[in-house]
């Protein structure tokens, strides 16, 4: 790891304490959300649609209810209707409130192999199971539409056969599997283009990739007699989950306490809710806890991947290397229900350059697969392997250094992007500049179909609400809580915020993440937003905390605060600061000295900072076999300022590996009848540590003026350049430039053989 950044300036941040949350996963402690038990508990299995496309003529649901040990079945009909147009926010997406509803259970139409049609609790899961078998569904078969061009087109199947397309904001009067048509312009394209003397335009297609989490989906619920429920989860948001299941089953959130538990993965994969508001109906309807647990292929048909995309991007530069006109459009799969995150791609498609003519269309299309949802930086991945894979082939034709070339037209403060928000403080030149002295970029690659590539990638990162509450103990320690499930860290990112503050060590501070009702509203964890956001909420709460505790201070030593210094856990009276307390002492004495004091903070974090990243990839293909090996890869990315550097580093080391999986092998291959053919981790090929090397990362740090202590966001964007690197190096590699995703190694084979015909 190399950091470029100046020395220290903190005594906690930018150190490596031990995670507070280690021990208990280590050992096997840690309770997720199959580990739930209680009195009573029901076993929930829910029956999912054979057809990709069909109508549901109707249900009978009389055997299985009869059957020894069942104890309720529930459709959609047991589901309130909900107002059709009325928005429910995931998160990092929105969708109509009707349209999760029939995720959750299908209605009228199935629009997917794998959709809940109806769900059963009994005493076992062996006995639900068999209840499924007697569940009978009458379907009326449909023709699906499989691929985003395909959906678009005149005549094409309807999904929805009341959804007016929306185009350039407003709701047009035909019916589409369009959903949205929105367009982000900036000077004039066409005349751009007129300046040019190079022009490259290429088209790019890329399949839905899942997350690859570890863990799957489970929830219980308990509905009790005085209409409270309960819920244990595995969730990016227990607010957000809170807010979904009471609207979906109209009652007050205040009702519904959400107890999030440790959670095994998400990378937006656990923002929506699938098994919560159907466990809780059947605890309502049983009048007791029930518990659902998804198998490995209920969670790759029954939730949301990454979409499948189209792309088409037309660049062009002058002689110098200046860009003059860019030109994208992207077309996303949303899945069954509008909503994917195209409008984030189209967002951060040009956001690495200053351009003064580009134009960017984002289509959201319905087509018969799984509803999509957020993948870590999510859409900004497609759009990077595109729009770099593009400016790769203009520095070919050109003859200019990929990374000179992006120092030349690279963003920075006060640039403005294509959708319209200019840029603060950024690091996108430092970013560059670090990749371009690394010793990964100056040594010589040798070696036969071997080739180096470059990309770069932008995510603008995220604020919102959050919540601490710091309490004293008496022997100097302190409690923390706060409302963000903790992934890939965060616990120790706020921690170490608060201790920094107080001026005490980072194990002097026990963090821990509460229900809905123990803390205040804090939204979700992703958008790379906890340590941000959190951190600005602790900062506050310990703020508040340390006030306090000077007030004491001077309450002790009979004078007024403005006589009270503290610095770095001690407390000393001035002027002559011949009388000191140590942070310690002091805690020892609160309950004599006038009673405890916890420090209390709720913010709407504002003043985000946006993050780049670039990535230096070697590879090597086997022209025989087609594969593809990544020999080495360096990551260099703009964290603000490293709260816990390992933790940083796992997380650019983490991107960086799933990068490599969507470039080479990971993919829904769906057969021409609609359904997902490899729904295991057998079939589902993610990169193993045998097929990567050790990723080399350097953070760099140029702080965010919007943060107390510059933290700007790290999760999302190292996912976001590794495709477009690997398929720039693999060009150097073989003369051949990879367009589609996955490039697996029949795709490279087949390319490799396409040349030497002289077809590509």
């Amino acid at each position: 790891m190399t950091t470029t950044a100046p020395a220290p300036e903190y005594s906690v941040i930018g150190t490596r304490p031990i995670r507070h949350d280690g021990l208990d996963k280590v050992i096997g402690r840690a309770k997720y959300a199959a580990d739930i038990q209680m009195a009573g508990l029901l076993s929930a299995k829910i029956l999912r649609s054979p057809h990709p496309h069909a109508r549901i003529k109707s249900i009978d649901t009389s055997k299985a209810a009869a059957l020894p040990g069942v104890r309720a079945v529930i459709t959609a009909a047991d589901i309130p209707a909900v107002a059709s147009d009325r928005m429910q926010d995931l998160g990092e997406t929105a969708v109509r409130l009707r349209f999760l509803s029939s995720n959750v259970l299908a209605g009228n139409k199935v629009l997917y192999k794998g959709q809940a049609v109806a769900a059963v609790a009994a005493t076992s899961a062996h006995i639900a199971e068999e209840a499924l078998s007697l569940i009978k569904v009458d379907y009326e078969v449909l023709p699906p539409a499989l691929n985003v061009l395909d959906a678009m087109k005149d005549g094409a199947p309807l999904l929805h056969e009341d959804m007016l397309m929306q185009e350039f904001g407003q709701r047009t009067t035909k019916h589409s599997n369009i959903a949205n048509h929105f367009r982000f312009k900036k000077g004039e394209p066409a005349d751009g283009f007129k300046q040019a003397d190079v022009v490259v335009e290429r088209e790019f297609n890329t399949a839905a990739v899942h997350q690859g989490y570890i863990e799957p989906h489970a929830a219980t619920a308990n509905w009790n007699v005085d209409g409270k429920l309960t819920i244990w989860c595995s969730t990016q948001g227990s607010f957000n989950v809170r807010s979904q299941v009471a609207t979906l089953l109209k009652i007050p959130e205040s009702n519904v306490k959400v107890i999030p538990t440790e959670i095994g993965g998400g990378f937006g994969g656990k923002l929506g809710v699938y098994l919560e508001p159907v466990v809780a109906l059947l605890a309502k309807k049983t009048g007791h806890p029930v518990k659902a647990i998804m198998s490995r292929t209920e969670v790759f048909e029954g939730t949301g991947p990454t979409p499948g995309s189209y792309m088409k991007v037309k660049m062009g530069a002058n002689k110098e290397g200046r860009i003059t006109a860019a030109e994208v459009s992207l077309m996303f799969e949303a899945g069954a229900f509008p909503g994917s995150p195209v409008n984030a791609g189209a967002m951060c498609a040009l956001a690495c350059y200053n351009l003064d003519n580009a134009q960017v269309d984002g289509y959201d299309v319905v087509v018969n697969k799984q509803k999509t949802a957020a993948y870590r930086a999510p859409g900004a991945t497609h759009a990077a392997m595109a729009v770099e894979s593009v400016v790769d082939e203009l520095c070919e034709n050109l003859k200019m250094d990929p990374i000179d070339f992006r120092i030349l037209n690279g963003v920075k403060q006060g640039d403005r992007r294509v959708d319209g928000p200019a840029f603060g403080k950024v690091g996108f030149m430092e970013v560059l500049q670090a990749a371009k002295n690394h010793p990964h970029w100056k040594t010589p690659l040798t070696g036969k179909n071997r080739g180096r590539g470059f990309a770069a990638g932008f995510w603008f990162n995220a604020g919102g609400p959050a919540s601490c509450y710091i309490a004293m103990n008496p022997d100097g320690t302190v409690s923390l809580i706060e409302g963000a499930a903790d992934i890939g860290g965060t616990r120790a990112a706020i921690a170490m915020q608060a201790a920094e503050v107080l001026g005490i060590p980072a194990d002097k501070v026990t963090p821990t993440v509460v229900d809905t009702d123990s803390i205040g509203y804090t939204s979700l964890t992703g958008g790379s937003s906890v340590a941000f956001k959190g951190g600005l909420a602790a900062y506050e709460a310990a703020q508040d905390l340390k006030k306090q505790l000077i007030e004491r201070a001077a309450k002790i030593w009979e004078t007024t605060a403005d006589n009270v210094e503290f610095e770095k856990g001690e407390f000393k009276l001035k002027p002559s600061y011949e009388r000191k307390m140590t942070f310690t002492e002091l805690a020892g004495r609160l309950l004599t000295t006038g009673g405890p004091l916890a420090g209390r903070a709720s913010v709407d974090a504002r003043g985000v900072g946006p993050a780049f990243a670039a990535v230096i990839a070697d590879v090597e293909v086997d022209p025989e076999t087609g594969k593809t090996q990544v020999l080495r890869a360096t990551i260099v990315q703009d964290a603000g300022k490293a709260i816990h550097p390992s933790y940083v580093e796992g997380q650019m080391q983490g991107g960086v590996a799933q990068g490599i999986g969507w470039a080479l092998n990971e993919e829904y291959f769906f057969t021409n009848q609609g359904t997902m053919a490899n729904p295991t981790f057998l079939d589902y090929r993610m990169p193993t540590a045998l097929d990567l090397p050790m990723i080399d990362t350097v953070i760099v740090e140029v702080a965010n003026p919007g943060h107390p202590f510059g933290v700007r966001g790290v999760g999302e964007v190292p996912i976001v350049p590794p495709p477009a690197a690997v398929a720039n190096a693999m060009k150097r590699a073989i003369g051949v430039r990879m367009t589609d995703l996955p490039m697996s190694p029949g795709a490279v084979l087949a390319a490799i053989q396409a040349k030497g015909n002289g077809k590509r």
